[in-house]
């Protein structure tokens, strides 16, 4: 009876695993589409090199500090102060909220919905 408990609790502890890793898992294509439609406008076109706007340059986002793009002198003061890499999560938690997880950060837009912020931190990953 123990070993046929102890089963059932590793197999739902693994199913629970899988379905909070793939929650993350994102339609890089369906992310490019919301990009263009909703951040390109503040963020400019997701290219290597490409300007700054409103906001930086989202390029290499994945792969650099929060507020640190070279170039990009706007920074709100909660921004120029982080001191984090964007990971998957610090991605989710500041497009869900981004002035609860940055105080004082400026950020227009707020993706409500997890599978479009799924699918935009996936589309970000590809911009290396």
């Amino acid at each position: 009876m123990l070993k046929k408990t102890s089963a059932i609790v590793l197999a739902l502890a693994f199913s629970v695993t899988m379905s909070a890793g793939s929650a993350m898992a994102g339609d890089a294509e369906a992310g490019a589409k919301y990009y263009k439609k909703k951040c390109k406008s503040c963020h400019g076109k997701l290219v290597e090199g490409g300007k700054h706007s409103a906001g930086p340059n989202l390029w290499g986002v994945t792969t650099h500090t929060a507020g640190k793009v070279e170039g990009f002198k706007k920074y709100s003061k909660g921004l120029a102060a982080a001191d984090f890499m964007w990971t998957d999560e610090n991605l989710d938690k500041w497009l869900t909220k981004p002035k609860d997880f940055i105080p004082k950060a400026k950020m227009a837009v707020k993706v409500k919905k997890e599978a479009d912020r799924a699918n935009l931190i996936a589309y970000l990953k590809t911009a290396k």
